[in-house]
């Protein structure tokens, strides 16, 4: 059984760092990811998650248009889920629980939990953090 090269993309993540964006100018650089403050969701967003879903979450950034299938545009998962935030699988999704809905994240998304628990010396209350603020900002990118 042959490994489809998106399914490759959490490993190399782990292994070789991850993809970070210079927004302003569109470019994706590949390294380890920058050390960023574990309480600011938008810092954190900017760092590790607009490469591929874009500034403004609509799944548009620089990394978007390599991938098999478009990112998923963040600010309607409030709208595709009767109008409430589903923030407990956004959580899930970032943090790269087994088990992770489909509809809110793939597989072939970069497992954060594991990348922030290397950043933070193994202190899940630190991880925890990291994961809570990121799903509080993406909640405040929901169209309203």
């Amino acid at each position: 059984m042959h490994a489809s090269p998106r399914c490759l993309v959490p490993l190399f993540a782990l292994l070789f760092g991850t993809m970070t964006v210079a927004v302003n100018a569109q470019t994706v650089k590949k390294g380890p990811p920058p050390i960023t403050s574990p309480a600011n969701g938008a810092e954190m967003y900017t760092a590790y998650c607009a490469a591929c879903h874009g500034a403004t979450g609509k799944g548009d950034g620089p990394a978007a248009t390599a991938m098999k299938a478009p990112p998923t545009n963040l600010t309607l998962l409030t709208a595709k889920n009767n109008g409430k935030f589903p923030a407990s699988e956004v959580y899930t999704s970032i943090k790269g629980d087994t088990g992770m809905p489909a509809a809110h994240g793939s597989a072939d998304m970069p497992v954060w939990g594991t990348v922030f628990n290397s950043m933070s010396h193994n202190t899940a209350s630190e991880v925890h953090l990291r994961i809570a603020n990121l799903v509080h900002y993406i909640e405040t990118m929901q169209v309203k």
